[in-house]
């Protein structure tokens, strides 16, 4: 049944209209905004923030739905209600699996938010890969998706290499300084070099891995705690309340898998549906296509980082996928699925001490794939700590993260206690 508030983002509209976007991870969503305006889009990736986002949330949007909605769809009416854009040469951009999960409802959500906010004549364009909505003035096509791959991987890169440094960074502020420097380096490539190659991909991530290697950072070794969990939740500091950041003054180093492996994990499902239903064999096939295509293109950076020695590259999406064998089946990918059960495998693999499982309250996939399954995983690997965290409106941030310390308050108590049987051991060697 089609949207009664639908309305088309048509060619004309494209001449001038400004798109606005929210936010969720701040390094990628730069690169896509660079993308977009490469092929003639003028789009801007929303910062607001704080009390008010949620607030516009709460008031346009039943409480029924999920927390991300209520943040993005907070986040761009109170954009149009600021004055700064004109409301009618504005459209909005949202994007939309097509999955089992109310994420997929969001631009039908906007769409009535927008009609209740007097923005009802603002066009919603819908960010998919699946053709679901008809927009003539906005077209995803395959060059657009091989320059926005370049962007995915620059931003896993910088994320990797930026959580392996702040932690640890001599000279306050260089860390930033030089993810700053290099977010602006590969956006303006993107904006405006014609045409992009995997040899000067090569390049870009060698140099970056050998700029950031030549930071002064201490040897010190602490704590690696894991990210996992519903995908806006875990990469936006606006939807967890900046967890990054407090886990690094808590002196852990965050460890978060990238926007990649969740990319991986889509087409890895429509692999999966061939051969657990024996349906869409042309689409599986060509699935299979594009996976090794991508796993492939994982692997430059991952060789990329390995080379420089000093830090830790992340686990190539195929080995990931094999570790979630014997806990959960493939056939469980509603929203994130068996992928959060497989991070929580790969993160603890990579020596991850804890892991802080981010979900949006009610978030029915987070609840069965994520929270159920930390049974079997502490039971097979004694000693990590993970917790649950739900972000919610009526869940206060001093809750969520005194629950973040409990937890690292035992890691560190499980620390002292090995150093100290190391200790004692070493010294009974030299009585003896």
């Amino acid at each position: 049944m089609p949207d009664k508030y639908y309305i088309q983002f048509t060619e004309e509209m494209k001449r001038d209209y400004t798109i606005l976007v929210p936010a969720m991870l701040p390094i990628h969503f730069e690169f896509i905004n660079s993308v977009l305006s490469y092929f003639g889009y003028r789009a801007e990736i929303l910062r607001g923030s704080g009390e008010s986002v949620i607030e516009k949330g709460l008031k346009y949007v039943h409480n029924d739905a999920c927390y991300p909605a209520l943040l993005t769809i907070g986040q761009l009416i109170e954009a149009l209600q600021s004055g700064k854009y004109d409301p009618l040469k504005t459209a909005l951009m949202m994007s939309q699996t097509g999955g089992g999960c109310r994420a997929s409802n969001y631009v039908s959500m906007l769409r009535k938010a927008l009609e209740k906010a007097g923005f009802g004549h603002v066009p919603v364009i819908s960010f998919n890969v699946e053709g679901m909505e008809k927009h003539p003035g906005f077209k995803m096509t395959p060059g657009m998706l091989y320059r926005l791959l370049f962007g995915v991987l620059y931003g896993d890169l910088l994320m990797a290499l930026k959580n392996q440094c702040l932690p640890y960074e001599l000279d306050p502020g260089a860390t930033k300084a030089l993810v700053d420097r290099k977010t602006a380096v590969f956006a303006e490539r993107l904006r405006k070099k014609r045409v992009l190659s995997f040899a000067g991909l090569k390049r870009d991530l060698a140099d970056t891995v050998r700029d950031f290697a030549a930071l002064r950072l201490s040897d010190e070794k602490k704590p690696k705690i894991g990210v996992v969990g519903e995908i806006y939740v875990k990469f936006s500091s606006l939807g967890n309340n900046d967890l990054e950041e407090f886990l690094i003054s808590e002196g852990a180093e965050p460890v978060l898998p990238g926007l990649l492996d969740f990319c991986l994990y889509c087409v890895c499902n429509a692999v999966a549906d061939t051969g657990l239903y024996g349906i869409k064999k042309i689409k599986g096939a060509i699935s299979k296509i594009l996976y090794d295509y991508l796993i492939r293109k994982q692997k430059l950076i991952i060789k990329a980082i390995a080379a420089g020695e000093k830090f830790t590259p992340m686990t190539p999406f195929d080995r990931t996928a094999r570790l979630s064998e014997g806990y959960i089946g493939k056939g469980v990918k509603m929203g994130e699925g068996w992928l959060l059960t497989a991070e929580m495998l790969e993160l603890a693999e990579q020596g991850a001490s804890g892991i802080v499982c981010a979900q949006p309250f009610g978030c029915l996939p987070n609840h069965i794939a994520g929270k159920g399954m930390m049974k079997p995983l502490r039971d097979k690997n004694p000693g990590l700590g993970i917790v649950a965290i739900d972000y919610d409106p009526g869940v206060t941030r001093t809750a969520q993260e005194n629950r973040i310390k409990l937890m690292l308050a035992g890691i560190n108590r499980n620390s002292d206690k090995t150093k100290g049987e190391v200790s004692r051991e070493h010294n009974e060697q030299r009585i003896g």
